[in-house]
């Protein structure tokens, strides 16, 4: 009874920010799961990097280059996606960027709105050209990619514009969510801690970083991306079909203290 809730098979989803990473390691998931899967994102390189490791593994999935910025591409690619597909049941909003160290008073107008664009409107554009389908066909589950940031202020870097971001994201999820709850469509979040992908590395060998990062972290490591991708997946099937507006911390213990 209880395995057969992560069943996805007959399904299709759709993930942003699937090239590498934490989408590229929830596109494992959900294929294990047995939904088909079309990963999504701004560089047909990454993309085709990404395809080659999942089918080395056995898995096919269907590549689509999508700049999550532009409304007008975000609506276009849904609209094509949920065309071919008979609908799209599951959109992982996953893209984004991290740009850390900069001063409040020191960020420029174009780093500020760079993260915002990506971070936060890249996540509505998709939620809700992905959303509408989803809606006319009453059902649907959408997961969204927060972070802890959207919780808690960083030390010690400065990131006053991710941090804004994710936590937009984590009130976007909620808004969302209450508005259509009683429609058939799901909207959750995860809010992870550092993870072991290209967009964090950096900071694992910083020793003005990572020895702070790890003091702050009762289980003393980061998070692999896998760990993520299997909250993404519970949040996606039937296994979590009470919850919705919810932001699931997988923080390795970080946000305790």
């Amino acid at each position: 009874m209880y395995l057969a809730k992560y069943d996805l098979k007959g399904q299709t989803a759709f993930i942003t920010g699937g090239g590498r990473g934490i989408g590229l390691a929830t596109a494992e998931a959900l294929l294990e799961a047995g939904a088909a899967v079309i990963i999504s994102d701004i560089s047909a390189e990454l993309l085709e990097s990404g395809r080659a490791e999942l089918a080395a593994k056995g898995y096919s999935v269907e590549t689509v280059v999508l700049d999550v910025t532009r409304s007008d591409e975000v609506a276009r690619v849904a609209a094509e996606a949920n065309a071919k597909h008979g609908g799209i049941d599951i959109l992982i909003a996953n893209a984004g960027i991290a740009w850390p160290d900069t001063g409040g008073e020191e960020m420029t107008d174009e780093v500020w709105l760079k993260v915002v664009d990506i971070d936060l409107n890249g996540v509505f554009w998709s939620c809700r050209e992905f959303g509408r389908a989803m809606l006319s066909r009453g059902r649907g589950a959408i997961v969204t990619v927060g972070s802890m940031s959207g919780i808690i202020s960083n030390k010690p870097q400065r990131q006053a514009h991710y941090n804004a971001a994710k936590a937009g994201v984590h009130h976007l999820t909620k808004s969302l969510a209450g508005e259509w709850a009683e429609r058939g469509v799901r909207v959750n979040t995860v809010a992870p801690t550092y993870v072991d992908t290209v967009m964090s590395r950096g900071g694992f060998t910083d020793p003005a970083l990572f020895p702070t990062w790890m003091a702050m972290t009762p289980m003393n490591r980061v998070a692999r991306a896998d760990e993520i991708a299997s909250a993404i997946l519970f949040l996606s099937t039937e296994a979590s079909s009470a919850m919705t507006g919810a932001v699931v911390v997988v923080d390795c213990g970080y946000t305790i203290w």
